[in-house]
This record gives C-alpha cells, sequence and structure tokens, in this order.
C-alpha cells in the first residue's frame, strides 16, 4: 500500500475549538509509538478503501448529485461595496418586488460527458429564504431583491462539473444576477464502514477547494495547540481518494491547553479525482464540501 503524506500549508484563519467532545485534542497524555501509531492509521485507510470500493455505497453515490462547491454565486464582478458584501455575510436581504409562484417539480442536471439525472427542483421562495435570515437591524446594511427567474449555473460535483437550474435572483443596482441551485442534492448513501476507534488523528472538517484540474484537494484538519500542526496521508485506488488526517510529532508533555487548531491542508494527488469518491478515513464517509458561508445543502 503507497500513502502519501501531505503537510499543512496554510493557517485556517480565525478558527479555534475547543476540546470538549473530541477527545484529549491537545495530546498531552503519554502516546503510542509513532511507528504503532502510523501503522494503526493505514490499516484504517485500507478497511476504508476496500469497503467502499465496488459496494453499493459507492454506486448510489456515484449516481446521486453532490454539489463539491458553493451552490450560490455572486453576480458577475462581486459585490461591489463593503456594505454590500457585510450584508451577504449577515444574510441580510429585503425582497422588493414578486417572486414566481409555480416552479416545475423537477429539473435536470447535465454533466460534462452529456450524462444527466433528474432532481426535484426548490420554488423561488424557499431557494430566497435560504439565502435571507429574516429581519435585521435599523440601519444595518442590506442587498434588495428585486426579482428572480429560473436559469442555469455550473457547479462542481462528485461526478465533475454540472450544468444545473438555478434562480437567478436580480439585485437592485447590479447587472448580473445572484444564482442560487435551485436543485435539491442527493440523499447521501449509508457508509459501507462504521466510525473508526481508537485510530490516532481527527476527522476532517471538510473540503474547502478542489483545483480545476482536480488534482489537489484542500481539506480542513485538526491538530492540537502542542502538537506538530496537521498532517494529511492520502490513498489513491481506482473508485476512491482516502485522506486521513494525524500530526506531524506528537504534542509534547508540559502545560497544554486543551484545544484545538483548524487549518488548511492541500493534498496533492497522483491523477484527478474524476468520479472517485473522496473519503474520510476516520468517519469512514465522503469528506463534506464546505462551503465558506454556511452549511453545504448535501450534508446539511
Amino acid at each position: 500500500m503507497r500513502i502519501r503524506t501531505t503537510r499543512f500549508s496554510s493557517l485556517f484563519a480565525g478558527v479555534a475549538l475547543s476540546a470538549v467532545g473530541l477527545g484529549a485534542v491537545s495530546g498531552c497524555g503519554s502516546q503510542q509509538e509513532a511507528s504503532s501509531e502510523t501503522k494503526i492509521q493505514h490499516q484504517r485507510i485500507q478497511r476504508v478503501a476496500d469497503a467502499w470500493d465496488g459496494s453499493a455505497a459507492a454506486t448510489a453515490w456515484l449516481d446521486g448529485f453532490h454539489p463539491m462547491s458553493d451552490v450560490t454565486q455572486l453576480p458577475r464582478g462581486g459585490l461591489r461595496s463593503k456594505a454590500d458584501q457585510q450584508a451577504y455575510l449577515d444574510h441580510s436581504f429585503v425582497l422588493k418586488g414578486k417572486l414566481p409562484s409555480t416552479t416545475p417539480k423537477d429539473g435536470q442536471v447535465t454533466w460534462g460527458d452529456g450524462s444527466t439525472a433528474t432532481r426535484p427542483l426548490t420554488g423561488a421562495h424557499e431557494s430566497y429564504a435560504a439565502l435571507s435570515d429574516g429581519a435585521r437591524a435599523d440601519g444595518a446594511p442590506r442587498l434588495t431583491v428585486t426579482g428572480a427567474q429560473l436559469g442555469e449555473m455550473r457547479v462542481a460535483t462528485n461526478r465533475g462539473p454540472a450544468v444545473v437550474p438555478a434562480w437567478l435572483f436580480s439585485l437592485q443596482g447590479y447587472d448580473a444576477p445572484l444564482k442560487q441551485a435551485a436543485v435539491i442534492p442527493s440523499k447521501l448513501p449509508e457508509s459501507p464502514i462504521g466510525q473508526a476507534r481508537d485510530v490516532p488523528g481527527y476527522p476532517l472538517n471538510g473540503l474547502v477547494e478542489m483545483t480545476a484540474a482536480q488534482r489537489s484537494v484542500t481539506v480542513i484538519a485538526l491538530s492540537g495547540t502542542c502538537d506538530g500542526g496537521p498532517a494529511v496521508d492520502v490513498f489513491e485506488t481506482r473508485g476512491s481518494v482516502v485522506l486521513a488526517s494525524s500530526v506531524k510529532e506528537p504534542a509534547k508533555s508540559g502545560n497544554c491547553t486543551k484545544q484545538g487548531k483548524l487549518q488548511q491542508v492541500t493534498v496533492k494527488l497522483d491523477r484527478p479525482v474524476g468520479d472517485r469518491v473522496l473519503l474520510d478515513a476516520h468517519t469512514g464517509r465522503p469528506v463534506p464540501y464546505k462551503p465558506p458561508h454556511g452549511p453545504s445543502p448535501s450534508w446539511s
């Protein structure tokens, strides 16, 4: 089994986690020998790959529609002012216009190879509600929606880029619309293998980015405040890419606080992800895409 390790590349700014509910994140107690920990982790990686490759879960994953990028796209050229940017981050919208009251029951997802899938659609009002969380304090910046129409947008998915139906919201002061995917993602398949127990390292916190060529992925990994920072092992098979998060060096004994740090780790692959499933060795489940603003519709 050929497993490669990638070191962390950049700090995931502004994030710190309490160790409550995560176990001994700082790992200040006694540690197993590094070689023993590596062996245990590699065995787990192999078991996850073996469980998924050729499984019913892998078939269900491949047949489904699972977004792997943000399903909301800003108007072409982006938001023009800091006030508009803050309103978007705060989910602060106001509706001054009418939204379509009827929606087709289903829409078609179309991938680059010509394959398609029919999925149910959300209505314009439901899609708007996903953008806006309601009333805001007087004087707070807001984005004004003046209408919407059903169109299309391109998103990254578990099977590569796809064109999907989307609600195109007209914004006051903008020529181009804000797009929100109208397609309801497929239900996640049940994993053929349970979560790991007594395996060194921590579950990944999510997928941040996949390059256009799909030769690298950036994930969020957890480490303690006293260890050497996160490292991510990768094991590639024909049907899966298994990632396992650990730490470069065990925590040093001493005055360690039980806190964790989330950091971005970029993992380079031997070949593009393609339609292979990206798996977390610790959970035994697909690595969830983590949008910058809000939960992924596939995993929420």
